[in-house]
């Protein structure tokens, strides 16, 4: 009945936000369009689609408390399916000193407001006395805003590797549920950059021009391309992990995943080629692709091979520094003619490349093609940025890390309520078996819109 509850909450309503639509401009009308003094720009009564209230309208009565908040409905049917206090009683680690509130519920009470839309910790001022809200957390009313902010202060690197692991529990969970037992996934490593304001721990001025000299952290994710969920992440200086640290993010994928898979492909960019990556992914047993910008492998100049638009080649090259010769792989295209009376001193300069070190056995065109998809993750960076990653709540650099990965829960419990729906709908009529396909169907839409959707819940009921 929770799935049933989830899924309609997303579709049914998806007719009655579209049709509230604005009130076109006289621009977009024509400039003919006849337009009185005085008259407003914008409809005085909503449109006709639009449900208007009245002594005949259908309604019903409701043993649950209903919310203006977008979502909590939903949060509450998805963590009751998966089991999150289960979960979290069998693999969270409480700080020294332990809340009155629990640790379960505490940290449930972040997860709400982040899955609902906010992101600082004064915001629970918002929801503190919220029916919906403190049924939840089974709480007259929630505790003040410095006191969730003092359990914050309280957390570190402990507890931070536990929310991994209570976020790996529920993975397994949720794959098992919809059926999804691939043996090999593809796994994107992304950094980013959060600015932040005073004195806080670990932040210093940064390379990125971007963010023109301002202090930073630059936290590093990890996708998982078929489900589009972060695997694990890191908070770090701004800048950047280091090698040793992005070896060890690599190490830990395994445990986050679920047993069915048995392979992988990592994806980094020129910020995280190192041997220590590499040597990293070999020892785990995962194929990788790695932008270059740092090392010049000597390309041969006959073999260059043309296919499309564009020219490819190889070589067997060891860097200086590692341990053994790994495959690098170069496409290059020719630059734009510089006019006739100028021609380049050198025949490299006729040619701008793309070098790239993997242990993929492929023509290099085809490895380049499978390192191109690789700029979909800017799309879940942004959207992970939006829901709270680069909300610094604390000074200290630990609680950041626990905030963190508090936020990345959030955005999982999004992204593993939409994997949900769409099975469910893929498998409406049917019973569900275990598939071995590649992708799970997924619920096209973005977390903000699925938010607002959600927010019109009490209309649709």
């Amino acid at each position: 009945m929770a799935l049933l509850v989830t899924t309609a909450i997303i579709q049914e309503v998806t007719p009655m936000v579209m049709s509230h639509r604005r009130t076109p401009s006289r621009r977009e009308q024509g400039k003919n369009s006849p337009r009185r003094a005085g008259t407003p720009t914008v409809a005085e009564s909503p449109p006709a689609r639009w449900p208007r209230l009245g002594p005949d309208t259908p309604h019903g009565l409701c043993s649950e408390h209903l919310s203006g908040f977008g979502g909590l409905l939903a949060f509450e049917k998805v963590v009751d399916l998966l089991g999150l206090s289960e979960v979290f009683a069998e693999r969270y680690v409480s700080p020294e000193r332990p809340p009155d509130l629990g640790c379960d519920r505490r940290v449930k009470g972040f997860l709400t407001w982040l899955f609902i839309g906010f992101q600082r910790v004064g915001q629970v001022e918002h929801i503190r006395r919220d029916p919906r809200v403190c049924g939840l957390l089974k709480a007259p009313a929630l505790p003040a805003v410095s006191t969730f902010w003092r359990y914050l202060q309280s957390l570190g690197r402990g507890q931070s590797e536990a929310l991994l692991r209570v976020a790996a529990g529920l993975r397994a969970r949720v794959w098992a549920l919809i059926g999804f037992q691939p043996r090999r996934v593809t796994i994107h490593i992304a950094p980013t950059t959060s600015t932040v304001y005073g004195n806080i721990e670990q932040s210093f001025k940064g390379y990125n021009p971007a963010h023109r000299g301002k202090k930073a952290l630059r936290p590093v994710l990890g996708f998982i391309e078929e489900t589009r969920e972060s695997l694990c992440g890191e908070q770090s200086a701004c800048g950047g992990l280091t090698e040793d640290e992005v070896a060890g993010l690599i190490r830990q994928f395994r445990g986050f995943l679920p047993s069915c898979v048995r392979e992988g492909l990592v994806r980094g960019d020129a910020e995280h080629i190192a041997w220590e990556s590499v040597k990293a992914c070999i020892e785990e047993g995962y194929d990788f692709i790695f932008a270059n910008k740092r090392c010049t492998p000597p390309f041969p100049k006959d073999p260059w091979y043309k296919h499309g638009p564009y020219e490819y080649n190889e070589c067997g090259y060891p860097p200086q520094g590692w341990k053994r010769s790994c495959r690098f792989v170069a496409m290059r295209n020719p630059k734009e003619e510089r006019g006739p009376r100028t021609l380049p001193l050198f025949e490299e300069e006729r040619y701008e490349y793309r070098v790239f070190v993997s242990s993929l056995s492929l023509k290099p065109h085809n490895v380049v093609a499978a390192y191109d998809p690789r700029a979909s993750v800017e799309s879940l960076i942004g959207e992970a940025q939006r829901e709270g990653i680069q909300a610094i709540p604390s000074k200290r650099f630990q609680a950041n890390q626990a905030y963190f990965q508090i936020v990345l829960l959030a955005y999982n419990l999004w992204r593993w309520m939409k994997l949900i729906a769409g099975h469910h709908e893929q498998t409406r009529g049917r019973t569900p078996e275990p598939s071995l396909r590649t992708r799970p169907a997924i619920v096209d839409a973005t977390i903000r819109l699925a938010r607002l959707k959600l927010l019109y819940t009490p209309h649709g009921l």
